[in-house]
């Protein structure tokens, strides 16, 4: 007897058997160490079969063949796409981890980047370079499948993009990014407010001024002839005074080298001041005191936040360095040496090194930034692209770094207007023409060291800002990869997709005059998703319903 394929495992197929196919080598690879992680993957997952399984619940507490199989169908793709959180590039908060899986399996050996610093763990490598990227494989199979159709696109963006929902004005680009060409347009070089999507700007700007494996180092340093040290910061924006610092630099760490440092030199009493010259210009944004960022300084621990949270809104403190140094302060006491109250200070040219610690590389700061729309970081940021480029490290120099840094790559700038790095201020300007150039730009295969840009990409339903979108929805989640962006009355969604012929597109929705966020957020996110179970590269069939 031959069961026939049913309706809902025949629209569910594909997606499983791509998930699958891209699931399996990286499964095989990290295998011997995946079995925290897949726990992990288990209970993120486990909270979307329990709706899967209460929305095909009949009311006779019977489970039909055809609930059945769609409920298999579902929780295999949930569970293939939990994989390929397991395997890589992203753990819970978005952030690498099949690349150092993938290289203390080799022979610990490799480059800077993506690395953590040495002996942090018996089996890390030191340090751990990249694995191959996730996208190589993807971009050699999008070259060869059709691209989709402009007719066709328009026939459905059209439509999903003219919903009452979306305000009074919006704009929309889909790109072919194997190709550059536009596909879809919609008021292509219309400026608007961008919002947080600004921040994929700002990661296009620092990676190609600064250099992908740049670190940022803060240190102590003991003026000549005197007994004073200096804590001098690097504008490390995730430097971190917690206990458990992982692949972060620590001020615990660096209270520990200094101390030692310190006690060689037979020296248990200082005077301990603090070094922001880095940065110039006021350090509270435009849009004033804000929860989602703090002041921003040049030396700073736990983004200035006054309580345990590492991502979103909180509380943060009037002075991130005072803040920084005092802890720093205490920390020494703790190891021995008298610190008097910290204040600030310059460390001259003359001075001797005590010890250090470094960040990631940008590339990990760029990844974090853009998968927890992180502005603390992304202003960080904009000050290294004026600092790499020779530019007053401040909210206008790092914005007019970022807009000279974008040229230089050849970008479409016709509109656009940054003053700052992470799209708080209401008076950016970007088209959805650029933001749709960046991300092509980040996917050329000559510009490596923008790849950051797309695999920190929220992933639709798993990771960052998009974990609680695409809920209920069958084409976007674990295709989708968009950076969003959110402000009164503005909504934006701008990343990446893979359509169902195997296609990977870039595309930029931008909409203002919005009076319902909720409904907003819904109308882009399904038009990402129809981008993602778009086959426009075929034929429509005769008869058939269209897509």
């Amino acid at each position: 007897m031959v069961v026939p394929e049913l309706r809902a495992w025949r629209a569910a197929r594909p997606h499983v058997l791509r998930v699958a196919r891209a699931v399996q080598p990286r499964v095989t690879r990290v295998a011997r160490a995946a079995q925290p992680p897949v726990r992990r993957a288990a209970q993120s997952v486990r909270p979307q079969l329990v709706r899967v399984a209460r929305a095909v619940r009949p009311r006779s507490g019977r489970i039909t063949t055809p609930q059945l199989t769609a409920l298999a169908a579902t929780a295999g793709l949930a569970l293939a796409v939990g994989a390929v959180t397991v395997a890589g590039p992203w753990d819970s908060t978005g952030q690498r981890t099949a690349e150092r899986d993938w290289a203390a399996s080799r022979d610990r050996e490799g480059g800077a980047d993506h690395g953590r610093d040495a002996g942090t763990s018996a089996v890390s490598p030191r340090p751990a370079p990249s694995a191959a990227s996730v996208l190589t494989g993807l971009g050699s199979a999008t070259s060869a499948a059709p691209a989709p159709d402009g007719k066709a696109l328009a026939a459905t963006l059209d439509r999903l993009l003219g919903v009452p929902s979306l305000g009074a004005r919006r704009t929309a680009v889909v790109v072919d990014v194997a190709t550059g060409e536009r596909l879809y347009g919609k008021d292509a070089g219309g400026a608007q407010t961008p919002a947080s999507t600004t921040k994929i700007a700002t990661a296009v700007a620092v990676l190609s001024a600064a250099g992908a494996d740049h670190r940022l180092t803060t240190r102590t340093v003991l003026e000549p002839g005197t007994k004073e040290v200096v804590l001098v910061g690097a504008g490390d924006p995730t430097l971190t005074a917690r206990k458990d610092a992982g692949e972060w630099a620590s001020l615990r760490t660096l209270a520990d080298g200094t101390a030692k440092a310190l006690k060689a030199r037979h020296l248990d009493k200082v005077t301990l001041s603090y070094d922001t010259s880095l940065y110039s210009g006021p350090a509270v944004h435009p849009i004033g005191p804000n929860p989602n960022l703090a002041p921003v300084s040049a030396l700073t621990a736990d983004e200035g936040r006054t309580d345990a949270s590492s991502s979103g809104p909180a509380d943060r403190t009037a002075d991130p360095a005072a803040d920084a140094a005092a802890t720093f302060a205490d920390l020494l006491r703790a190891k021995g040496v008298d610190a008097s109250s910290p204040g600030p200070s310059k460390a001259t040219g003359g001075a001797q090194a005590l010890a250090s610690v470094s960040s990631p590389p940008l590339s990990a700061l760029v990844e974090r930034m853009l998968t927890n729309s992180d502005n603390d970081i992304a202003e960080a940021m904009a000050r290294q692209v004026a600092v790499a480029t020779g530019r007053q490290a401040s909210f206008g120099g790092g914005a007019a770094a970022i807009d000279a840094q974008l040229r230089k790559l050849g970008l479409p700038l016709a509109g656009a207007h940054f003053t700052d790095g992470s799209g708080l201020n209401r008076d950016d300007r970007l088209t959805a023409d650029l933001l749709t150039a960046l991300l092509v730009k980040a996917g050329d295969p000559a510009r490596p060291e923008l790849r950051p840009v797309l695999t920190g990409l929220p992933v639709a339903g798993f990771t960052g800002t998009l974990t609680d979108r695409y809920s209920g929805d069958s084409a976007g989640p674990g295709v989708v990869r968009a950076k969003t962006g959110t402000l009164t009355g503005v909504n934006t969604l701008a990343g990446t997709v893979v359509d169902a012929d195997g296609r990977l597109l870039a595309f930029a929705f931008l909409a203002s005059g919005t009076s319902d966020p909720m409904a907003a957020q819904s109308a882009l996110d399904g038009a990402a998703s129809a981008l993602a179970g778009c086959g426009c590269g075929r034929p429509v069939p005769s008869g058939s319903g269209g897509h």
